[in-house]
């Protein structure tokens, strides 16, 4: 077989692939059993028939025709791996020149992994490391908001307030008409959780149990119901019964209720640990990403088109599945960016999100490559046991970690933390 490659960029290559008689030879060989299988000839069961006696039975067009196709199959996989190419999708074949028997020319065009220069990934200006302070501040902010979810809720004659909980009828009506979802009877809600539209729960407060109020609201012009966004209603509300949030007081039992502790002071040294922990991830975290910033924007590397499609695709479906949380459309979406439509997004912002998530993949992978960095068959098998402990509750969830593609997604999540492990540790010596 003689390849010969031309690079028409540093990610796309066109082989021209020229086998000769002998390797045509072993292919009518692979051709001959598979059209065997289905050759008829008296004397023999249908599948039984010898390739040798078959050759005599087959349509001489269909065996060129193949034979030239298992000749192909085999030889674009050797061209490739022969010639370190990893291609990146199926390669487009052509065949140029075919004579049974004697010779095949065709030619193999694809994107493929494109060459990274990295950039002098020892020698990056690491962001200095701070020791971590909590405030006091941070911790009485934890301590309240154990109290208020620990918090009983006591009746009370006065006029609502924010912070209040308070029971309610409502009937929401649009052109005076009551719209679906927008009634609801002994509802309870707390004043200032945002859980309504703007102006409802405002629009409760400084009125007493027993009182019946109209509010004058008008929907956000994204609600998810089209219908109702960006529409002017009213509410018809009664007000059924006003509690106010009782706090506990800071005991040595009420600690032991929140948790292992003795004291509240005990508590609280706990909190500050707890903070102080994640503030000192979050400086890694930071670390870790200035690292890989100044890595991708100091190395070279072209984006292949097949790789810019695939991840534009992942990161719309990413936004949408968001957006669906969110009870949001991906027009919306779009309209709220200031984007006349998904075409432009792409051009303005997908295009770009989707190279720099390739670029940083592709980075990370060359410089495992040049610091011989791997993830052991062990230590994905200890990642995937931990998996399915965590999922022992769902088996048919704790049985996918032993799906060999779910282990290769561990593998590579194994091998990209420890790639980042060796950057922070090269630039903070």
């Amino acid at each position: 077989m003689k390849v010969s490659q031309e690079n028409i960029s540093s990610s796309r290559v066109k082989l021209t692939v020229t086998l000769d008689s002998s390797e045509l030879a072993d292919a009518e060989k692979v051709a001959l059993t598979h059209l065997a299988r289905e050759v008829k000839v008296a004397g023999f069961r249908k599948g039984k028939v010898p390739a040798s006696v078959a050759a005599k039975h087959v349509d001489p067009q269909h065996l060129a025709t193949e034979t030239a196709d298992h000749a192909i199959s085999k030889a674009v996989a050797s061209a490739f791996l022969d010639n370190n190419l990893q291609a990146l999708a199926r390669p487009e074949v052509e065949v140029t020149k075919f004579v049974p028997g004697e010779s095949l020319e065709f030619t193999a065009e694809a994107d493929i992994l494109p060459p990274v220069k990295l950039a002098n990934y020892k020698k990056l200006k690491a962001p200095k490391q701070t020791k971590v302070s909590v405030k006091d501040e941070e911790v009485e902010e934890v301590i309240t908001r154990i109290k208020t979810q620990m918090a009983t809720k006591e009746p009370v004659e006065r006029a609502a307030k924010m912070g209040d909980e308070v029971n309610i009828d409502f009937v929401g009506k649009k052109d005076d008409i009551a719209f679906d979802g927008g009634t609801a009877q002994g509802h309870d809600i707390t004043l200032g959780s945002n859980s309504f539209i703007d102006g409802f729960e405002a629009g409760i407060v400084g009125h007493k149990a027993g009182d019946t109020f109209s509010l004058d609201l008008k929907f956000p012009e994204d609600y998810r119901v089209d219908d109702l966004a960006g529409a002017a209603v009213v509410f018809d509300v009664t007000l059924n019964a006003v509690k106010e949030p009782v706090f506990p007081e800071e005991t040595d039992e009420w600690a032991a209720k929140v948790g292992p502790y003795t004291t509240p002071a005990e508590l609280r040294e706990d909190i500050m640990r707890e903070l102080t922990a994640q503030a000192e991830r979050n400086q890694a975290d930071d670390l870790k990403d200035e690292l890989i910033k100044q890595l991708v924007e100091g190395s070279e590397v072209e984006i292949p088109e097949v790789l810019r499609g695939d991840q534009l695709a992942s990161i719309e479906q990413d936004i949408r599945q968001n957006l669906m949380y969110q009870g949001k459309s991906f027009d919306t979406f779009l309209a709220e960016k200031g984007y006349a439509d998904r075409d432009e997004w792409v051009e303005k912002e997908g295009n770009a999100a989707a190279d720099e998530r390739i670029k940083a993949g592709l980075v990370l992978a060359e410089l495992s490559k040049v610091e011989g960095i791997q993830a052991d068959t062990g230590e994905v098998d200890e990642r995937a046991a931990v998996m399915k402990a965590q999922y022992a509750s769902q088996p048919e969830t704790a049985k996918r970690f032993d799906e060999p593609d779910v282990k290769r997604s561990l593998a590579n999540q194994i091998l990209t933390e420890k790639t980042i492990a060796r950057l922070v540790e090269l630039n903070t010596k």
